[in-house]
């Protein structure tokens, strides 16, 4: 593995191919410099798809490496890549979207977005980026009108498809009531440990892709690590010969799900797409299906402690089922 050509791609319903496995591009505090370097890296070892966003200033490093890239020959031109941005809360409101994706356009240098999400299904008060998010900043969002404003992004071909990050089956079911362009992904937290079966059936029913963020557990309030320290997944990939990170992302995979995948490591970033040409058998994904889910992620890890909410309940901005 190693070649771009051999990371499948899944059908979007907006109509287009979006690679499999991406690289996530956060990294706090960034670090300009590092963060271009290691685009670079990603992009010479294969990966074609890459998530941005916003809030993790990752934005012009990555329009950086893309340009180096091209002078460099690594790729011919942008559109060998899938490149995805978010709209950060503080822009949750709809006379502020094309402002937001117009200016994520100047910061990757590029004329469109593959694809463009709703980061949160929350709106804080317009304002610098902060996190965590203040709670009194937090206001009622105007999902019709923000969901409109995203659907003019598409219609002007300032993206090719749009779609949401961390929407419950709740919060899917009010967009789907309103949309005329159905969201195409929604990005959410999910690997071994926190499985999200009723949200992936749901999505699978409504026609829309998955996208799992933390596959490997991710920076969360839980810690140690549940992925690398599942007793379950180390025995599977010693027998197999594979990192845990391996059988993670392959069982992702077999889930019909795209992957973001982070590291900064080139050898990592190979070890990490070499999950094509090799299979769990059905006993190792039985096992896999009784890990303990931990679930991680709500809503009160990105609200600070200080402070009330006033305007919303928090019932309204709820991120994991």
């Amino acid at each position: 593995m190693g070649t771009s050509e051999k990371i499948p791609k899944l059908r979007l319903n907006s109509g287009h191919g979006m690679p499999l496995v991406g690289m996530g591009t956060a990294e706090f505090p960034p670090v300009p410099e590092k963060m271009k370097s290691a685009y670079l890296d990603a992009i010479a070892v294969g990966y074609r798809h890459f998530d941005t966003a916003s809030l993790y200033k990752s934005e012009e490093p990555l329009g950086e490496a893309i340009q180096e890239a091209i002078k460099l020959g690594l790729i011919g031109s942008r559109h060998e890549l899938f490149v995805t941005s978010k709209l950060w809360c503080n822009e949750n409101h709809p006379e502020m979207v094309l402002p937001s994706i117009k200016n994520s356009l100047r910061n990757l240098k590029t004329e469109y977005l593959d694809l463009f999400l709703i980061h949160m299904p929350m709106s804080v008060k317009p304002g610098p980026h902060s996190f965590p998010i203040k709670r009194d900043d937090v206001v009622p969002l105007n999902l019709k009108g923000v969901w409109e404003a995203m659907e003019d992004c598409q219609n002007q071909g300032l993206t090719k498809a749009i779609g949401v990050s961390n929407f419950t089956t709740k919060k899917l079911e009010q967009l789907l009531a309103l949309a005329k362009i159905p969201p195409a992904v929604n990005q959410v937290k999910m690997n071994p440990t926190w499985q999200q079966q009723k949200l992936k059936e749901y999505c699978a029913r409504k026609g829309i892709g998955i996208t799992a963020y933390s596959p490997l557990g991710g920076q969360s309030n839980l810690s140690p690590n549940p992925v690398f320290t599942s007793e379950v997944l180390k025995k599977i990939a010693d027998a197999k010969g594979k990192t845990v990170a391996q059988i993670s992302l392959r069982w992702l995979l077999e889930q019909g799900v795209i992957i973001v995948v982070k590291s900064f490591n080139k050898e990592r970033l190979q070890q990490n797409l070499d999950i094509f040409d090799w299979e769990l058998t059905d006993e190792e994904r039985q096992k896999i299906s009784t890990i303990p889910q931990k679930k991680a992620g709500t809503v009160e890890f990105l609200l600070s402690k200080e402070g009330s909410l006033n305007s919303v309940d928090i019932s309204d901005i709820e991120i994991t089922e």
